[in-house]
């Protein structure tokens, strides 16, 4: 097994060994995967955060020996937090910009090292203390404040499929996100994310920062959104957008109807 990072902004992880296939989803700066295989120029990969496998360029791709993989993981990582923001090399010398929600692993006064290399940031970053020293009831519900808060970052951000950047990202990618600035790991689907956390059994009980679930027609999972209260809901349907929500699903004020049925919902902190 070999293994990799993202020194890229955003790289395309694809179903297939393909340009024409479709984007599944996408590595960030700064994000782990292990390469399983090559083939005509591609790497099938799987995400270190999540697990989740696809097709990657490896043209793209940053080769990562075992050990450096291993201490990356396991360093401390923040996320960016500007919408956009400059990495600089200091090896190379060049700037990078890279996406909110990018990883920085082992940053420390400003400084990390990757590879041997010496990468330079200075925006502002994620802060997961208040969730992860929450004591009081009082002190959660601030720290899940904070979650609702984050997530309107993204608010207007269009939808693309596979997508997990405020340039473009999809349903469960957007929730994914929102968690993982609060070092939360959720899965990658939306399917997948429906198999964590607790259940709240109403909506009545349902608190900020829950993640509401949708089924199709044919009752499978195919949508999340994350509430806002129990009335609000904050998904990406077309564009990362807030929508009311009842018993019976999100309903669309413009077009004066329902547009998803709510399956369940879920707590992930």
């Amino acid at each position: 097994m070999h293994f990799g990072i993202c020194l890229q902004s955003v790289i395309p992880v694809r179903g297939e060994a393909s340009h024409r296939s479709e984007m599944v989803t996408q590595l960030l700066f700064g994000e782990l995967y292990r390469i399983y295989d090559n083939h005509q120029g591609w790497q099938k990969i799987k995400c270190a955060a999540d697990n989740y496998e696809g097709w990657i360029d490896a043209r793209q791709s940053t080769p990562l020996e075992e050990q450096e993989f291993l201490r990356l993981f396991y360093a401390d990582t923040p996320c960016s937090m500007d919408l956009v923001q400059l990495v600089f090399n200091e090896t190379t010398k060049t700037l990078l910009p890279i996406v909110m929600g990018s990883s920085l692993p082992g940053l420390e006064a400003q400084f990390f090292t990757v590879n041997g290399q010496n990468f330079m940031f200075e925006g502002p970053v994620s802060d997961s203390t208040l969730l992860e020293e929450a004591s009081t009831p009082q002190e959660r519900i601030e720290a899940i404040r904070a979650i609702t808060d984050e997530a309107m970052l993204y608010l207007n951000a269009p939808y693309l499929w596979g997508g997990r950047s405020p340039f473009g990202i999809d349903c469960s990618g957007f929730v994914q996100m929102v968690y993982k600035l609060k070092k939360v790991k959720l899965l990658r689907d939306a399917t997948q994310q429906a198999t964590q956390g607790e259940i709240v059994n109403l909506l009545e009980e349902a608190e900020p920062g829950d993640l509401a679930f949708f089924d199709n027609e044919e009752g499978q999972i195919s949508h999340v959104g994350m509430l806002i209260d129990r009335f609000r809901i904050i998904h990406a349907s077309g564009q990362v957008r807030i929508d009311a929500i009842d018993h019976e699903g999100i309903f669309d004020g413009k077009l004066e109807k329902y547009t998803h049925k709510l399956r369940l919902i879920k707590r992930m902190v």
